[in-house]
This record gives C-alpha cells, structure tokens and sequence, in this order.
C-alpha cells in the first residue's frame, strides 16, 4: 500500500477531478480535462506566423488558384495586408477579404479562408473571388466552396420570381 491507503496495482476511481475555482468569482464551472474550447485569434494573430514562413497550403486552394487565375503570392498578400471578415470560432477558422489587382485602376476581391488549430501553423484551406462579393459568406456557401469540384450546382427556382411565365 502506499501513503493514500490503498494498493499500487489497484485501479483508480475513474471519478472526475475536484474543479478548480476561478478568480473573480466566476460561476462558470472550471471544464474537465478532455472539454477542449476553440481558440480566438484575430488576423493579427495570425500574422507573424504568414510573415515566418508558418503557413501550408492545402489542395483544394490550389485548385482554386489555378482554376481562378491568381497565385500563392496572391493568397499570402491577402492574409498580410487583408481584413478579417468572419470568424468562425467552432472550426478555428478566419475569413479574409483582400484585393487582387488586375489592372492599374481594376481590383477584384479575393477571399481566403484560413484555418488555426494547429498551433503555430496557419493553414489556407480555399481561396476564391466570390461571386457576390459585397454579401458575407454563409456557412452553407461556404460549405459549397470547400467541395467545389469544378462545376456550378444546380439549383432551380420556383414561384413568382422564377421567371417561367
């Protein structure tokens, strides 16, 4: 036996630990050991780590890139001289406006959508220029984007505003 009394091989009470209290008298109860909050970081965060060189760039934003018309360049100036859009704290994940410059005098936006969950590493998961893009971006929209396969879905319309008259 050992100094709690009992013996070394004896399996352990699976009861959860005693919550530890919170400063400032919160009410909050202290989360267990496997609750896992989602991190908040801001684009300026964020930033320091694309200036370093921390950032991967998955498939699917290339496949945008090339389909699309802009470069890694592109998406890696949006992150750096952008602004935030959404933050979509569930996944850790960051909307980023920034501008392409097509010409002198013509820009068109480019939205690119980064995710942090992994410490110190800034992964771009899709970049595109939306096509509606002075309306934010839901989160089915942006379900659509994540599986686009290089086509347009199909959608139909229906009632008055259909135009089948």
């Amino acid at each position: 036996m050992d100094d709690s009394g009992r013996r070394p091989t004896a399996p352990r009470a699976s009861a959860a630990p005693p919550a530890r209290s919170r400063s400032r008298g919160s009410a909050r109860p202290h989360p267990g050991p496997n609750a896992r909050r989602p991190k908040r970081r801001t684009l300026d965060d964020l930033r320091p780590l694309v200036r370093d060189g921390r950032y991967r760039i998955a498939r699917h934003a290339v496949r945008h890139a090339a389909a699309e018309g802009f470069t890694e360049h592109d998406m890696i100036a949006t992150l750096l001289h952008g602004r935030e859009l959404v933050r979509y704290l569930e996944d850790e994940r960051l909307l980023v406006l920034g501008w392409l410059p097509v010409s002198g005098s013509v820009k068109l936006p480019l939205h690119v959508v980064v995710e942090f969950s992994v410490p110190r590493l800034v992964e771009v998961i899709t970049a595109f220029i939306p096509h509606d893009p002075h309306r934010a971006l839901s989160r089915t929209r942006l379900a659509e984007v994540l599986r686009w396969d290089g086509h347009e879905p199909r959608a139909v319309l229906e009632g008055p505003q259909s135009g089948n008259r």
